[in-house]
């Protein structure tokens, strides 16, 4: 199968070439992939990680080829958004039937690749602020994928939405109409928030905790700063005003009854009602500029490579 391969001496450190074709265990499906989505993790971390020769790729939508061996998951013929650790970057892959999300069908693949990483990862940190109907929530780096789609989710459910952005006269238009009731700037909101989605890490999640009001949760969901977190003697103290407040991770991966989700994120997107956040599309032979555009910082939301039948 053809397929982008990670080689370091080529720009972008992938080259076009060929790899062996998946072989499925029982309880996995054979999808031919349509598209995929770039993700920073992947191509900060994983380009400088891998052997050369790696498929590497979380993100892919496409339709099914085969079949789990196990009976468990979608037909041949369905269309599909799929996540997996590695091999999106490649013709075919081979996907565990529980990270499988069915997709309506006629709906546009490309969209729908941007909602594995991005949309999943909104989502669960959602819910880990908990019941979000009238209570305020602050998303930082609110331009990005993830950010894009925890707006709008945080709006649908019911939140008073604060979107943090380092240019808010710039991308003032664009974040109210994806839902935000306020745009600030970085770190973020001047009162007591219920949660914080952060999608920055570093010195901007220190201050960010310190929007947290009483029993307030701030989910730490991106890293992109790529520094650590230094907090000041005290930060940590519970008072009278602000205790019970949590600062909390989760591992994707490690979720349960993320092909329900993933089926229910391209539902939304297939019917209009989530704005993908697509800002650069094109095709695999593109796949270098378009790594060197994400880590460089000039794309603000997903970056989706279209495969040539």
């Amino acid at each position: 199968m053809r397929a982008l391969l990670v080689d370091r001496s080529a720009p972008g450190r992938l080259r076009l070439g060929t790899a062996p074709d998946p072989e499925p265990a029982p309880h996995q499906a054979l999808v031919r992939v349509a598209a995929t989505s770039l993700n920073y993790g992947e191509a900060a971390f994983g380009l400088d990680s891998a052997p050369d020769g790696t498929v590497l790729g979380w993100d892919a939508a496409g339709v099914v080829e085969r079949a789990a061996a196990d009976g468990s998951g979608p037909a041949v013929g369905t269309p599909v958004v799929t996540l997996m650790p590695a091999g999106a970057w490649a013709e075919l892959r081979a996907v565990d039937t529980g990270l499988i999300g069915v997709a309506p069908a006629g709906a546009d693949l490309a969209a729908l690749a941007t909602v594995p990483v991005a949309g999943l990862t909104a989502l669960r940190a959602l819910h880990r602020v908990g019941p979000l109907l009238g209570r305020t929530v602050l998303v930082t780096a609110a331009t990005g994928g993830v950010g894009r789609y925890a707006v709008q989710l945080a709006r649908a459910a019911g939140a008073y939405v604060i979107a943090s952005t380092g240019a808010p006269e710039k991308n003032r238009e664009l974040l109210e109409r994806l839902g935000a009731h306020e745009v600030v700037g970085a770190p973020g909101a001047s009162r007591p928030v219920d949660g914080v989605i952060e999608l920055v890490g570093g010195p901007q999640l220190v201050e960010a905790y310190e929007t947290l009001g009483e029993g307030g949760t701030l989910v730490a969901a991106g890293h992109i700063a790529g520094k650590g977190e230094d907090f000041p003697f005290g930060a940590l103290f519970g008072d009278q005003q602000r205790h019970d407040r949590s600062l909390v991770t989760f591992f994707l991966l490690g979720c349960t009854g993320l092909g329900r989700d993933l089926g229910w994120l391209a539902h939304r997107v297939a019917a209009g009602e989530l704005d993908p956040g697509i800002t650069w599309r094109g095709s695999w032979d593109d796949a270098a500029q378009a790594v060197e555009a994400l880590l460089a910082g000039r794309l603000h939301g997903k970056a989706v490579l279209t495969f040539d039948a």
